[in-house]
């Protein structure tokens, strides 16, 4: 059965889920996973892991969603397996620091975790990357400067699609980027549980 992650915003009152809930079902789909990425402003984000009979029911169930009122989907994805679990995933990446792995597990836990494009972790004293992984990571010095002047301005802008988070040492940050999809709260909220580790 094909499965995919549908990224929705929808408006966050007692019943709304359960509207697009009804409507996955009318399309033989079934919702196997649900994960709350932001609320606020009366709104939500939430990504649904939706089991639907055949892939060629996809537009389908878009056009039913979208027949749910305050309801946009933002995103959609297949997925080729079962999803990883973030709990899982950031435990096996706090045992791998404990145990003394190099700075490249928390950028590899980085980019399963939030989806990211590259991650990297920057020493910012010494002016250069010292562990990355992915497409499109900076130069050295670029990215130095820019985690220096997010790191001086003392509130975490939001960037949208790159995130920074500081390191528990205070010489730098993890710094995480995705241009698919902006990067919300709570998506944040783990690049800096990940930052407190390193």
């Amino acid at each position: 059965m094909p499965a995919f992650v549908l990224r929705v915003w929808l408006p966050d009152r007692p019943g709304a889920l359960g509207s697009v809930a009804g409507r996955v079902g009318a399309v033989r789909g079934d919702v196997v996973g649900i994960d709350i990425i932001e609320r606020g402003a009366g709104r939500a984000v939430d990504e649904l892991v939706v089991d639907i009979p055949d892939a060629e029911l996809l537009d389908l169930l878009l056009q039913e969603i979208a027949e749910v009122d305050g309801v946009d989907v933002e995103d959609v994805r297949p997925l080729s397996g079962p999803p990883e679990d973030p709990a899982v995933v950031a435990l096996e990446v706090a045992a791998a620091l404990r145990d003394g792995a190099d700075p490249r597990v928390l950028v590899e836990g980085a980019v399963r975790l939030l989806r990211a494009e590259w991650s990297a972790v920057v020493d910012v004293p010494g002016a250069r990357v010292v562990a990355a992984v992915g497409e499109g990571v900076p130069a050295d010095g670029w990215l130095a400067a820019f985690v220096a002047g997010v790191l001086a301005g003392g509130e975490e802008p939001d960037l949208g699609e790159l995130a920074v988070a500081p390191l528990a040492s205070g010489r730098g940050a993890l710094v995480a980027a995705r241009t698919a999809l902006p990067l919300r709260g709570r998506e944040r909220a783990v690049l800096r549980g990940l930052a407190r580790l390193a």
